[in-house]
């Protein structure tokens, strides 16, 4: 269901920009998503299509490209694949530091829109 509140805004930006730009009607909409992010393909769909009825993205199709998740080290500023989560932490694979952020691989963002 954390789906729909995704989608809502996913949607008001699309038609906020096929007004801009006088498109007749969106067919698809490319997504990244993070990896980490528990948003399902599935439902992200179903509520778009939900959604979108009677407007100009009415039938488009949402394209989804999964991103990897990245951490970056706070001390030599590497940044490197998120594996998974382990007892001793995430360590940095060129100075062994385990004080490292996520930077990529939980969100979602709006890559391009096709349209007529």
């Amino acid at each position: 269901m954390h789906e729909l509140p995704v989608i809502e805004k996913i949607l008001k930006v699309v038609l906020a920009h096929a007004a801009k730009h006088r498109v007749k009607r969106v067919v698809a909409i490319h997504l990244e998503v993070g990896e980490l992010s528990d948003l399902e393909e599935q439902w992200m769909q179903h509520y778009f299509d939900h959604l979108s009825k009677g407007s100009r993205a009415e039938k488009a199709r949402l394209v989804i490209e999964r991103i990897p998740a990245r951490l970056q080290c706070a001390q030599c500023h590497e940044t490197f694949l998120f594996v998974t989560v382990s007892d001793e932490g995430n360590v940095c694979p060129v100075c062994a530091a385990t004080d490292c952020r996520l930077i990529a691989g939980q969100g979602y963002f709006i890559k391009n829109l096709e349209a007529l």
